[in-house]
């Protein structure tokens, strides 16, 4: 019943958005007088979740550069695939950007049998942003204090468990999906139309735990309205130190996000070029750097153009295989 419910929602969602009609651009815009008005940036969560704190922070660079202003629009709904349906069915002139992640740009292929969009074919990737490492975070009420001590709960009371999503088919799906397929435990998700939302329920014990992305996060588990448990890489995260990874307990687990700029497919190349130069000066300073540490993220080394495509293709790869492996393939 749960799968016909997120399918009804998924189809509405999709039938809304694509009441967009593309538009042609002109093959010969100017790239050296562009920007001349305002850009949009969609973000396709809700406000005051990681994706939409890097879109700000993106958003503000530019305005800078360019003295245009750069408006971000949330447009959640059904694991992003709102948002990404809507910029992919508009017009490919620079004008309007998105900030995807991997749930839109690679995860989705898999988990949706009719997915409405092509992230290959309909988008055209400008540059890497940042990574982020996810917490497995619980109620402090929940009687456990480390990966071992949820895993032992979580088995003793099989399907009992309940936790937080962003979504169907977003990492906060996905990794306790991979984590629940790895360790053997039978768990329900909730969905929520953004991690912000999400969280707040899991800190007032509306909903047990959650797999979460540190930035949103760091207030939380710092404040103590959240209990951290495990990080999903292998690597501690330097803001959160004492917090082991959870493939520590769990061996063989190892799972982050990413985000990146992309644009509709067909943005003229200069455009392309003029964007993915100005975002890359802008992710290769060391300050930027320093910011999405301290936001809860984790730079990425930015590639050129067409790297960044083999780079989506690669990833669609990827997590098919951890999808297939999870159980969850074709869900949707």
């Amino acid at each position: 019943m749960r799968s016909a419910i997120l399918r009804s929602a998924v189809t509405g969602a999709i039938l809304f958005s694509v009441a967009m009609t593309p538009c042609v651009v002109n093959a010969q815009e100017n790239a050296s007088s562009y920007p001349t008005r305002q850009i949009t940036m969609v973000v396709p969560f809700a406000p005051g979740g990681g994706t939409d704190m890097l879109a700000r922070m993106i958003a503000r660079r530019l305005e800078l550069a360019w003295n245009k202003p750069v408006v971000i629009e949330n447009k959640p709904g059904s694991g992003g695939i709102v948002g990404a349906l809507a910029v992919s069915r508009v017009a490919p002139d620079g004008y309007t950007l998105f900030l995807g992640s991997g749930t839109n740009l690679a995860v989705n292929v898999s988990l949706y049998k009719k997915l409405a969009y092509d992230p290959v074919k309909d988008f055209e990737p400008l540059a890497l942003v940042a990574g982020t490492p996810f917490m497995l975070v619980v109620n402090p009420s929940l009687p456990v204090k480390s990966v071992r001590d949820f895993i032992d709960y979580a088995k003793a009371r099989p399907g009992q468990l309940s936790y937080a999503t962003s979504g169907p088919g977003v990492p906060h799906h996905l990794f306790v999906e991979l984590l629940s397929s790895m360790a053997d435990l039978k768990m329900t998700m909730v969905p929520y139309k953004g991690s912000l939302p999400a969280l707040n329920d899991v800190a007032a014990g509306h909903v047990p735990l959650m797999m979460v992305d540190i930035g949103p996060a760091l207030g939380a588990i710092q404040g103590g309205s959240v209990r951290a448990l495990g990080v999903s890489t292998t690597q501690r995260f330097p803001t959160l130190p004492d917090v082991p990874p959870i493939g520590d307990t769990v061996p063989g687990f190892d799972a982050a996000g990413w985000f990146m700029v992309a644009a509709p497919s067909g943005l003229p190349p200069a455009i392309a070029e003029k964007l993915h130069g100005e975002l890359d000066k802008f992710l290769s300073e060391k300050t930027t750097s320093e910011e999405i540490v301290r936001s809860g993220f984790q730079p990425l080394q930015n590639k050129s153009l067409s790297s960044l495509s083999k780079f989506v293709v690669s990833e669609i790869a990827r997590w098919t295989d951890v999808v297939r492996k999870a159980g969850v393939e074709g869900a949707f």
